[in-house]
């Protein structure tokens, strides 16, 4: 939590103002008894109907004056804190952003969001009412037993007595509570994830029949939070009873006391009255001061875990780029997922020259796509070395790397806006005529402009107004939008047919800032006129070589092409 109030910086004035002008106001709370006191004693009394009125002029203006303070000091505290609150999450938001693949399935997608979004909240009404409560609660509390010995300094043991007990009451209950906040959250995360997995799978879901087997699986999640959300609240619960119980039991005995003294005359009814109003006071601050420490234990349970996530190192250029002619080399390189000790890659091994192709191809699970995450360290080699340009990926600046790579995934995944929009994702700055060619390029072209508004066509969530293949072509043409001079595309014309394919293979070979391609595919016909291609089965390399060699050379090459061409070389 310490580390997520450097975000403060720029909000001092109001984390000053707020609890001072508290602090003015519980001043003013202090001195109400007192005034109510002297109204009994030397208003009452005497039937002093002057000095009655003077007195409740007095009482109204600290009212009055307790409220602007009051009102003020929530001005400050709430600006403050949703200031802050925007501020971590936009940095929480950035940082997820700049994680590896590897450290993104590390921590959880679930995991992530509710980070972002109800751990954020909890810090954020923490941060409030610290500004609040923090210094008030305790001043009040303190200032009220100050307040009472000057009134009678026999009573001062009772209030001390009863702050003790209930210091170390709420003490205990914070103890206890903070772990659990923690699991709460756990379990929030969750749930989080079952109702993600639902949602975003609600077709195949459908489609076997699995509702009942979700909702079993969610009700599972959702009973584990209302188990420990039902602890941690009971326990926490348990606060405000045994404050009441304890501070009422005080003040029976001081009125029990004061009677008794009244009657002695050593005490008057004004002082008794005050010593009541002040232990009352205590009373009602000590139950904010609880409902404070139960906020704030959940904002630091909470703060914990966003700085769990804004503590992973980001990982900086400490190299220099090598111009060998070189674009990508991998040596020796092995990868293995998380704490799995089978790698997913062995003994990879090759080089690629700038403005040379390559095809990487092999059945399902052979590790195409992992090899071209390894390029742009989506994932961290486990073993051997993996260099862009000449210099180890693990030592470029990640933005810096990426801005060398345009990567079209296997899966198209457009956004919410405009066809302009989604292309621009290359290139913030490309004027129309660019995003134009990088259309005619990916065989798009055609279709967009018979859209109404082309460029200003308007694209739905997730692209679902277009076709499998339309996503795709889209896909490409924000990726050829960057000119980067690696292009990387994973299996990302599998929707396309054969001759929209070839179409797009020659568009991209006449590309004016001949980039280095790596396509990566199931099909033969997709990789079979690169410069080279590698064949991966089971995580390894069994051939590496154009396509003429590998059909004379890599039995397994010639499986694939046999069995997709018939066995007659194109």
């Amino acid at each position: 939590m310490k580390k997520l109030l450097r975000y403060m910086k720029g909000h001092t004035l109001e984390c000053v103002l707020a609890p001072l002008f508290k602090m003015i106001e519980a001043t003013f709370e202090l001195l109400v008894p007192l005034v109510v006191a002297n109204m009994i004693d030397l208003g009452i009394s005497e039937s002093n109907r002057g000095y009655l009125v003077k007195m409740s002029l007095v009482l109204a203006a600290l009212g009055a004056l307790g409220f602007l303070f009051s009102i003020t000091a929530q001005y400050f505290a709430a600006r403050a804190s949703v200031s802050f609150a925007a501020v971590v999450r936009s940095q929480l938001f950035a940082k997820i952003h700049r994680l590896s693949f590897s450290e993104i399935d590390k921590v959880g997608t679930s995991t992530l969001v509710t980070r972002i979004t109800s751990d954020v909240n909890t810090v954020q009404n923490g941060v409030n009412l610290a500004l609040r409560l923090f210094l008030r609660s305790p001043f009040i509390v303190f200032g009220a037993a100050v307040m009472a010995y000057i009134v009678d300094k026999k009573s001062t043991l009772v209030f001390l007595g009863t702050i003790l007990i209930l210091a170390v009451i709420v003490y205990t209950i914070m103890f206890i509570s903070m772990p659990l906040y923690k699991k709460v959250q756990g379990s929030l995360d969750k749930l989080t994830l079952s109702t993600r997995e639902s949602l975003g799978g609600a077709r195949v879901v459908r489609a076997f029949g699995m509702e009942a087997q979700q909702e079993r699986k969610f009700g599972e999640a959702n009973s584990a939070l209302n188990r420990v959300q039902r602890l941690s609240g009971t326990i926490s619960a348990l606060t405000n009873p045994l404050t009441f119980v304890i501070l009422n039991g005080a003040i029976v005995w001081l009125i029990y006391s004061g009677a008794l003294r009244v009657e002695a005359g050593a005490l008057t009814v004004g002082a008794v009255i005050a010593l009541y109003n002040y232990m009352s006071q205590i009373l009602v601050e000590l139950v904010k001061l609880a409902n404070l420490i139960v906020t704030l234990t959940k904002g630091v349970a909470s703060g914990g875990r966003i700085s769990a996530i804004l503590d992973i190192e980001d990982e900086k250029l400490d190299g220099e780029i090598l111009d060998d002619g070189v674009a990508i080399k991998f040596e020796n390189v092995a990868l293995c997922y998380g704490a799995s000790t089978e790698p997913s890659l062995r003994n990879i091994s090759f080089e690629l020259k700038k403005g040379e192709t390559l095809g990487i191809i092999g059945g399902t699970g052979s590790g195409k796509t992992t090899l071209a995450e390894l390029i742009g360290a989506y994932y961290p080699a486990t073993e051997g070395t993996v260099s862009v340009f000449g210099l180890d990926v693990d030592k470029w600046d990640k933005k810096a790397l990426r801005e060398k790579l345009a990567y079209v995934p296997q899966k198209a995944v457009l956004f919410m806006g405009s066809v302009r929009d989604n292309l621009k994702w290359g290139n913030e700055g490309a004027p129309d005529e660019e995003l134009l060619d990088a259309l005619k390029a990916a065989c798009a072209y055609d279709f967009i402009m018979e859209k109404d508004g082309a460029l200003s066509y308007s694209v739905s969530e997730g692209g679902k107004n277009f076709s499998g293949g339309q996503r795709q072509r889209l896909s490409i043409a924000r990726a050829l939008v960057r000119k980067a001079p690696v292009l990387i595309l994973d299996d990302s014309a599998s929707a396309l047919d054969m001759s929209t394919e070839a179409k797009l293979r020659a568009n991209i070979k006449e590309l004016p800032w001949n980039p280095t391609v790596i396509t990566v595919s199931q099909r033969t016909s997709s990789v079979m006129h690169c410069d080279k291609i590698i064949v991966l089965e089971e995580g390894q390399a069994v051939g590496i070589g154009n396509h003429e060699e590998l059909l004379s050379g890599c039995a397994v090459y010639k499986e694939i092409y046999d069995s997709q061409f018939g066995g007659a070389e194109k």
